[in-house]
């Protein structure tokens, strides 16, 4: 991992748990919460999968888990994963919580049978390892869904949006100017599924499926 990335990583920490305390409260703004909602359709979740959540924040994902489904949820911040952890036990739902890094997950190939990334490939100081990492951990058929905001495909970002970034959205933890595309390339999985989300299609709802089997 670069110094860079590192460097990114610390800050995420560091700003994350200054975001905890009113990190539900942003999030359960309607439109979050629909397209959140959403992205679990699209994932289509059934009992007795095991799911994997990378950076699982508050846990504002729990409301949407299906009776019956595993889940394993990870987030850097430990003042997150705390304030997930008074929301459990939840009933029906086998949630386990622990702390660790997206980028260098520590599970073994082929654990789990789907993977959210909700907004978290904007954050992390590496999204490429993220996404391979998640793929890695998937069984052959496994499916990832995505929500998050990209750059649209082939678009280079503006002079104002690259300020922007700089000055605002970068320093309060999130990326505004990461595209997906590059990001998947070479990665042994098919897009399944695209669709525009908030803010006019700013932020996608995207599923991915790993090559080399069928659900």
């Amino acid at each position: 991992m670069s110094e860079a990335h590192l460097h990114q990583n610390r800050w995420n920490q560091f700003i994350y748990a200054r975001w905890a305390p009113v990190y539900d409260v942003m999030i359960g703004l309607p439109p979050f919460v629909r397209a959140r909602r959403r992205a679990f359709d699209v994932l289509d979740l059934r009992a007795g999968e095991r799911l994997l959540i990378a950076g699982i924040g508050t846990g504002p994902d729990f409301p949407f888990l299906p009776e019956g489904v595993r889940v394993t949820g990870m987030d850097l911040s430990e003042p997150m994963l705390a304030r997930a952890r008074r929301k459990l036990p939840i009933a029906g739902r086998e949630i386990v919580l622990q702390r660790g890094n997206a980028e260098a997950l520590p599970f073994d190939d082929g654990s789990f049978d789907a993977a959210s990334l909700f907004l978290i490939l904007s954050v992390a100081g590496d999204p490429i390892s993220v996404l391979r990492e998640t793929v890695r951990v998937l069984r052959p058929g496994g499916r990832v869904v995505i929500f998050d905001k990209f750059l649209p495909n082939d678009a280079d970002p503006s002079v104002g949006r690259r300020m922007l970034n700089a000055l605002i959205t970068r320093p309060f933890g999130t990326d505004i100017n990461r595209a997906l595309e590059p990001m998947l390339a070479r990665l042994p999985v098919t897009v399944t599924g695209d669709e525009a989300s908030l803010w006019r299609g700013t932020y996608r709802i995207v599923q991915l499926t790993k090559l080399g089997g069928t659900r």
